[in-house]
């Protein structure tokens, strides 16, 4: 089909209020908040217990503003496609309160500052892989690959994995097997994060002609891929008990929310299969929940003797 690049008001006037809160929309504040939950945690785990809060609260300024760039380059290159989506329809760009040249403007001022912040404050090391970040999600998700395969999200997401490599190296200037745990963990964690979140959506993916698997599947397809990987992913969370050395407060979290988060993918699966209403976006929260109290665990494990 084709897709148009007008927004659908272009001769509303806003207010300076209403304009900030669109610059504050284009950087998915939400997300901004998942990615900071898997970073902060990291640091306690890499510091062996508390880190130095000074190097938290950089780190936190250096990553949100890197997310916030991120997010604000996806929203300018996906403007054609948003105005005809009913979950994106309301994004600033859509109705006009942020311009593309505003939008584009903001990002990169986000990237540059982001990199030099963490630069001056942490290490070269955390910088890097902050651009690198913005890189992925940009170029190699939002370019090349989101529009092209159904595999997008599950090469894509691989964006997502860098804070926790960014945590690690802000308090080690260098990077270790712990990290990369986590890193593989948030890499299968997202697919059966997304996808359901791609079901309840899929007739806007299939009226842009955006490959996610939740519209290009049956939903028993997208539920038994679900499953997969929320079982890869608590296996992986239970490979960081070796190889970081945790204890019980991590170990039990992982088993007990882990085990959550593979019931509400067969129940997602299950009803998918009987012809029920599948329900994906309570897997969704329930991804997310899982998430936060799986990193929360990681945070709190090395502050404990035991």
């Amino acid at each position: 089909m084709a897709i148009s690049t007008t927004s659908q008001t272009t001769e509303t006037t806003y207010s300076f209020g209403q304009k900030i809160r669109g610059y504050i929309a284009l950087t998915k504040p939400r997300v901004m908040e998942l990615l900071l939950v898997s970073t902060v945690p990291v640091m306690f785990l890499a510091a062996g217990g508390l880190p130095n809060l000074w190097l938290v609260f950089a780190t936190v300024i250096g990553g949100a503003m890197s997310a916030a760039s991120a997010a604000s380059f996806n929203m300018y290159l996906d403007r054609d496609i948003d105005v005809h989506m009913k979950r994106t329809v309301n994004r600033p760009l859509v109705t006009g309160e942020v311009s593309p040249r505003g939008a584009l403007v903001f990002s990169w001022v986000l990237a540059v500052v982001s990199t030099i912040w963490l630069l001056v404050t942490t290490n070269w090391l955390t910088a890097a892989l902050s651009a690198g970040a913005i890189f992925f999600y940009v170029v190699i998700y939002t370019m090349i690959l989101k529009r092209r395969t159904e595999q997008n999200i599950v090469w894509g997401g691989i964006a997502g994995c860098f804070p926790v490599l960014i945590g690690w190296s802000a308090v080690t200037g260098s990077l270790d097997w712990p990290p990369f745990v986590l890193f593989v963990l948030i890499f299968l964690w997202t697919p059966p994060h997304y996808w359901p979140l791609s079901m309840k959506y899929s007739a806007d993916y299939d009226d842009v002609d955006v490959p996610m698997l939740g519209a290009t599947r049956s939903p028993s397809q997208v539920g038994l891929q679900v499953i997969l990987y929320a079982w890869a992913t608590v296996a992986c969370s239970l490979l960081l008990v070796p190889v970081a050395g945790m204890g019980l407060v991590y170990t039990v979290s992982a088993v007990v929310f882990g085990g959550w988060f593979i019931y509400e993918s067969h129940r997602l699966y299950n009803r998918a299969v009987h012809g029920d209403e599948a329900r994906p976006m309570r897997v969704f929260h329930a991804s997310i929940t899982y998430l936060t109290l799986l990193f929360l665990s990681v945070a709190v494990d090395p502050l404990l003797p035991f």
